[in-house]
């Protein structure tokens, strides 16, 4: 007598799977970066981790690069924007502004690099773009120099921030950098005069003040340079 076969079981004694939502996607999409690095956020891993088929997320995310600028979006939420309603100087307001949405790439140095091409375009974006405009106004910047200020800004964030996932990937970042002060330093003055009279402050500095500095010369410059 052959051994009975169990019983299928049915599909309403499982436990539902929760419906994928695009806010699902990304929260998920946030939690595997964190634990696994942004180049494990692929669709493929997404879908095993939501229990799913690749197919059913591109109902609500076209692409990875679609993907990470979502996860850049939801990231930007934790900018703090307070110093647009303080009180005090508006240069250190913005700065503050500005350094706060540094530091959220710092804290995710891999999405740096993707948030050079990224392009959010969700609410949290926009709420640091009107906090960068808004200030820029309040020091009387032209409306059409602002605009173009305010793209300047954010790629030098973005850049630095980029820059600095690079050298945290880069395990000769400290020796490629001492050669570098030992070539300014040993530079001739017959031959390169400037570098040999400046060689000890092109090297001056902490990354934050000099970051400081960067950000108040686009500063002044987007107040002073006509279009």
């Amino acid at each position: 007598m052959s051994p009975r076969k169990p019983a299928p079981r049915s599909r309403r004694e499982r436990p539902a799977k929760p419906a994928l939502t695009y806010d699902g996607i990304v929260a998920t999409a946030v939690r595997v970066m964190e634990a696994e690095g942004l180049h494990r956020v692929t669709m493929r891993r997404l879908a095993e981790e939501l229990d799913t088929g690749p197919a059913s997320l591109y109902v609500y995310v076209a692409n990875a690069a679609e993907l990470h600028a979502a996860i850049l979006e939801d990231l930007l939420g934790t900018v703090d924007l307070k110093p647009v309603r303080a009180k005090g100087d508006w240069q250190d307001r913005l700065l503050s502004v500005l350094g706060s949405y540094t530091r959220v790439l710092f804290a995710h140095p891999v999405l740096a690099s993707s948030a050079l091409v990224a392009r959010p375009v969700g609410p949290n974006y926009l709420a640091v773009v009107e906090a960068i405009l808004a200030l820029l106004h309040e020091g009387g910047a032209p409306d059409d120099q602002a605009a173009w200020g305010l793209d300047a800004l954010l790629l030098v964030a973005t850049a630095t921030a980029a820059e600095q996932s690079a050298r945290q990937e880069n395990v000769a970042a400290t020796d490629e950098h001492q050669a570098l002060v030992a070539a300014l330093h040993d530079a001739s003055p017959k031959t390169h005069p400037r570098i040999a009279a400046l060689s000890d402050e092109l090297v001056s500095g902490t990354p934050r003040t000099r970051l400081d500095w960067i950000f108040r010369a686009v500063v002044n410059g987007t107040l002073n340079t006509p279009r």
